[in-house]
């Protein structure tokens, strides 16, 4: 020290400066704000054909029921595929059922009926799909039905078996619901130091848009989602139901955009750091090749700087004196994302580090200091930003290879880096879109199941 001092005094012309710049104080202030609530809307594309699909796949193919006519008598039912047709906001369902029917004197008859429902889908709060003040009509050109003593009755009996099916059925959206929900509501996790961290995308509700009738069935599904990151995880269970469904007047419909933040810890980027040395040191100076920066540490400071301390060290040999130098130097910047990695594109010496440089300049460089931390001083972001990227883009088949959630990614930007105590935290904003569609786009049509009504 007594040698350095001396050295510095020759260096300075007399002029006394501390040999040890005072460190900067950490950041107190609270963490930053989490990012807004957003809306992921995914939008429901259903074909005439899809529904049609769909339909038969859910609706029995037959059955049997009972009427009395001197005593209970079986009546068989068998419908043919659906067909439908779009109007006026409504959905209008076609099929033809054939009636078989033991009656007296008459035998076994075999009667065609044409049915006809015509109601507005709608999808209700608990997630059922289902027509909306259905109407059904029941029609046949066989004279028989006029004629013939008991076909009366099991035309009664059919009208009210197609009533109170079409006001007991409901298609159960709920596990596609749940699907959906548990994906996007999963955490994302990515590896931060030693830590596990995880930014979530907590969904506070589900809305559903107005219903487009354009030659099938569409419709805007937003989940409003809280995004936060939190290091280490959470340790509370997520919550085990999604929220009920909200049908609203009017939803934005399209590419949709959301904050995620993600996180990294100062050591982090320490360690990003002197993986750039050699042994843990790096040798700058071409005039001094032993003198060296090793021992980097990152903190935060005030008004959202980082500062790197560095340790300088090593022997300064000129010609009539020599010294080693052995003390601290301190720098300072604002964090960005340059090229998916986190840097301080500004980093400068503080001022008293600046000081002490200059009573140096005869002997060091401070500017090539300087340069050699900003390269060195870098933290590669893109797996977390992949793990971003993969959250909100899937491919997923559902409900036996009926239909598909396609989902993609357009584009990922960085717009806010915010330092505090603890952690850095990174807003990335997201922009994507997401559809489901009814059948799945290029799938083959899968064979309907043939199942004997209850």
């Amino acid at each position: 020290m007594r040698s350095l001092t001396l050295c510095l005094v020759a260096l300075s012309g007399c002029a006394t400066m501390p040999l040890y710049p005072s460190r900067p104080g950490p950041s107190t202030g609270a963490p930053p704000a989490d990012p807004m609530p957003a809306k992921v809307v995914v939008h429901l594309t259903a074909t005439a054909e899809g529904l049609k699909r769909a339909l038969d796949t859910k609706v029995p193919p037959g059955g049997e029921l009972t009427f009395d006519l001197r005593g209970p008598r079986p009546v068989k039912w068998a419908r043919t595929p659906f067909t439908l047709r779009f109007a006026d906001g409504r959905v209008e369902l076609k099929s033809e059922l054939t009636i078989d029917v033991e009656l007296p004197m008459l035998g076994r008859l075999s009667v065609p009926v044409a049915v006809a429902v015509n109601g507005e889908p709608i999808i209700t709060s608990d997630w059922k799909a289902r027509l909306q003040g259905a109407k059904a009509t029941l029609e046949s050109k066989d004279l028989r039905l006029r004629t013939a003593q008991g076909l009366g009755g099991v035309l009664e009996k059919a009208q009210g078996l197609v009533d109170a099916y079409i006001e007991d059925f409901s298609w159960d959206l709920s596990p596609q619901v749940r699907e959906a929900w548990q994906k996007v509501s999963a955490p994302i996790t990515f590896p931060v130091g030693d830590a596990t961290a995880c930014a979530t995308l907590q969904v506070t509700g589900i809305e559903a848009g107005p219903t487009v009738i354009a030659g099938g069935f569409e419709k805007d599904v937003a989940f409003v989602v809280a995004p936060s990151v939190s290091l280490p995880c959470p340790s509370a269970p997520p919550a085990s139901e999604p929220p009920r469904l909200a049908n609203v007047a009017t939803l934005p419909s399209g590419p949709f955009s959301v904050v995620v933040p993600i996180a990294a810890r100062y050591d982090e980027l320490a360690k990003a750091m002197s993986a750039a040395f050699t042994d843990g040191k790096l040798f700058f100076s071409k005039s001094y090749p032993e003198l060296y920066l090793s021992d980097p540490e990152v903190f935060a400071s005030q008004q959202d700087q980082l500062v790197v301390k560095l340790h300088l060290a090593g022997p300064v040999k000129a010609a009539g004196f020599s010294a080693t130098l052995d003390g601290d130097l301190y720098f300072a910047g604002r964090p960005a994302v340059v090229d998916n990695e986190l840097r301080i594109p500004d980093l400068e010496p503080t001022v008293q580090t600046k000081s002490f440089l200059l009573g140096l300049k005869a002997t060091l460089d401070a500017d090539g200091i300087r340069d050699q931390a900003r390269a060195a001083l870098k933290l590669d972001l893109t797996e977390r930003f992949a793990s971003v990227r993969q959250k909100l883009s899937s491919d997923v088949p559902f409900d036996a290879g009926l239909g598909c959630l396609k989902a993609q990614v357009a584009k990922i930007e960085v717009n806010a880096v915010y330092p505090h105590a603890s952690y850095l935290r990174v807003y990335v904003t997201t922009t994507a879109q997401a559809s489901v569609y009814l059948p799945c786009p290029g799938a083959q049509p899968p064979a309907v199941a043939h199942r004997e009504a209850p």
